[in-house]
């Protein structure tokens, strides 16, 4: 125990066998100086100019060599979080778990982040279930190569030599298609529970395969993801939900047996015919607009893996009599909370969820002043977008996809025509409305007195 603290104190962990790296030059990995972000390259020649080490380090060297333009850089040093900190006049500490430093270059913010020391059962801070909790340990690049979850993202680019620094073998594992796991699979599972839904979402949008060793222990570990926070669990499957490959990673998940706890409903969901294909349209449409680099929303996405439970929940409630507008928005909470437990929705988000499932039965209504009201509700466009994914999917009519699109960009003249062209509403509700409604005959009976013509 004493010693467990000496080390922490000191910061001095236990080192790793020694293991020296395979310098690959630019003549056979093939990745130019030039390729990479202007300011991934300042930082690194800023600090190297310092005498730090200095290097890009992980996604964007694996995205590189497999020929996909990298979302962003990060970069790995030997320079203290301060030190980086005194470099730059535009960078940020964060971080509690492990400080990092953001360095902000025009629009582009850079992650720099100390070399990591690898640790040890006597040195890591975990819980029961060996999770590490606290990881502010420094070390060498070596160490910091180990600490890395795959060969694949333990690959460091010095933009001075435009060399890649290979502990692991991480350049013929992306040549021979390999997700491999650097260490035990089992143990760094344990450290951290997330590194299964990373594997899987790396596999589907790289087109690698899950090397066996690390593949074979998932299923069985899978129940390990119920420790993680449920903040950090959210943070993972947007990555995954937004990676341009959503429904391959999903389908991989099942595969795996990982779909349990992430998204409790949405095995329910993708058991229901017409979910299965409400879902799978727009995993698809949201796939293109990632691939497309146009803009995605969380809540419009989530509202859409959610939404057949919301319906389902909501005729259960109108059966035992409750009114259909309460029944909605206590179907939504029902459901909304059912996630909670494990995927820390924000507030924000759940917000736009709820708007765009409680706009779906005013389309309905196409009468009156209400679609004027409709048209100018602020979430108005992705209600509509989330009406005509109904549509496609066999749901609705796609005529009311039209009429709303026609209605919105229409002239008063042109609104009043089609008001008078809709048909009238035929849930029991509007029916209930035309009742009461209706005035009594003048005699005290049911209709207009007839006169006799005879």
């Amino acid at each position: 125990m004493i010693r467990k603290l000496l080390r922490k104190v000191f910061k001095r962990p236990a080192t790793a066998a020694r293991h020296e790296p395979a310098l690959i030059p630019v003549e056979r990995h093939g990745i130019r100086c030039e390729q990479l972000s202007p300011a991934a390259r300042k930082v690194c020649a800023v600090l190297q100019e310092k005498g730090f080490k200095a290097f890009v380090v992980g996604g964007a060297v694996r995205d590189l060599l497999i020929g996909q333009p990298p979302k962003d850089y990060d970069v790995a040093t030997s320079a203290t979080p301060e030190e980086v900190r005194a470099a730059f006049r535009r960078s940020r500490i964060i971080g509690r778990r492990f400080k990092i430093v953001h360095v902000m270059s025009g629009p582009e913010t850079i992650e720099v982040s100390t070399f990591r020391a690898s640790q040890d059962a006597e040195t890591a801070d975990t819980d029961e279930h060996g999770r590490v909790l606290r990881d502010n340990v420094f070390g060498n690049q070596q160490e910091d190569a180990t600490r890395r979850d795959f060969t694949v993202n333990a690959l460091y680019y010095d933009p001075g030599t435009e060399t890649i620094v290979d502990y692991h073998h991480g350049v013929a594992d992306i040549q021979q298609k390999t997700l491999r796991m650097i260490g035990d699979p089992r143990t760094r599972y344990r450290e951290d529970p997330v590194r299964m839904l990373r594997a899987v979402r790396l596999a589907a949008k790289l087109g690698l395969t899950i090397d066996p060793a690390a593949r074979t222990p998932i299923r069985e570990m899978a129940t390990l993801l119920e420790n993680v926070p449920a903040a950090r669990l959210f943070d993972e499957m947007l990555k995954l939900l937004f990676s341009g490959h959503s429904l391959k990673c999903l389908q991989q998940l099942r595969a795996e047996g990982l779909h349990h706890g992430l998204l409790p409903l949405l095995d329910v969901i993708l058991e229901q015919p017409m979910g299965e294909r409400f879902v799978t349209l727009a995993l698809e449409n949201t796939d293109e607009r990632v691939r497309e680099d146009k803009s995605v929303s969380p809540g419009f996405l989530f509202s859409t893996l959610l939404w057949h439970e919301v319906l389902k929940t909501w005729d259960r409630k109108k059966a035992t009599g409750d009114h259909s507008q309460p029944a909605l928005f206590e179907a939504m909470d029902e459901v909304l909370d059912a996630q909670a437990g494990k995927l820390a929705i924000t507030r924000r988000i759940a917000g736009d969820i709820k708007d765009i499932w409680a706009l779906q039965p005013r389309f309905d209504k196409r009468s009156g002043k209400t679609p004027f009201r409709v048209i100018e509700q602020p979430r108005y466009r992705a209600g509509w977008d989330f009406l005509r994914l109904r549509a496609q999917a066999g749901e609705i009519p796609m005529e009311i996809v039209d009429w709303w699109d026609d209605f919105a960009h229409a002239g008063h003249d042109e609104r009043e025509v089609l008001l008078r062209q809709a048909p009238a509403e035929t849930t029991p509700a509007a029916k209930k409305r035309r009742r009461r409604k209706r005035k009594p005959a003048a005699d005290g009976g049911a209709g207009p007195v007839t006169a006799d013509l005879s």
